[in-house]
């Protein structure tokens, strides 16, 4: 038995699942012209989440890793976070940074956390990532890039300095072209990835820094 399949998680989880199910019909890009805040103000009511599969991924690898820090970017609703938050709790030692630029999704996040009673696993960093992440202190043992796609690259540089040998960094929707600069990037050798797509959800790049 593990917290991910237990109350009040599950039921937690479960909801907002069905929640996140609307956003099937919707068209999602990032608005011409629009900043990073303007455009998650505009989409605060969109769930955007990973999918279930894909959760399970993160808690099973997080389970494995141990790490005693994990990154997010892009908490939005926190479904991927209570996924994090439940591989920590279950080994007992590690903490969840997730950040978040949207206030209505802080709140609700914050919400979703404590009343799966995950909330302690976890500090939300209000603001843009790359100023809100610099205060996250190393080693960072697995990394979830899930915020805007165009920013997980500039956002996994400013953690490298403090990844850990073997830190796992994971990219979700892989199938969007705006990850293909950051694909482009963690597939090629020579910046110290060992990279593999996993056909789970809309697609999840896991990178070792080898």
């Amino acid at each position: 038995m593990t917290t991910l399949l237990s109350d009040p998680v599950r039921t937690v989880l479960d909801r907002l699942f069905t929640a996140s199910d609307r956003d099937d019909d919707l068209e999602l890009a990032f608005p011409d012209g629009a900043t990073s805040q303007e455009a998650a103000d505009a989409l605060a009511d969109v769930y955007m989440p990973v999918s279930a599969s894909a959760g399970e991924l993160l808690y099973a690898l997080v389970r494995s890793s141990r790490p005693e820090t994990v990154v997010e970017f892009g908490t939005s609703y926190g479904i991927s976070t209570l996924h994090l938050a439940a591989a920590v709790a279950d080994n007992g030692t590690g903490h969840v940074f997730t950040t978040e630029l949207s206030a209505v999704k802080v709140t609700a996040a914050r919400s979703n956390l404590d009343e799966a009673g995950l909330g302690d696993h976890v500090t939300i960093l209000a603001g843009d990532a790359l100023e809100t992440l610099a205060s996250v202190p190393g080693p960072v043992g697995v990394v979830l890039l899930d915020g805007w796609k165009q920013l997980c690259l500039p956002v996994l540089r400013q953690l490298e300095p403090r990844l850990a040998p073997g830190a796992l960094v994971l990219a979700d929707d892989t199938n969007l072209p705006d990850l293909a600069g950051y694909l482009d990037y963690v597939r090629d050798p020579a910046n110290g990835y060992v990279s593999v797509h996993f056909p789970v959800g809309d697609g999840v790049e896991v990178s070792c820094r080898a």
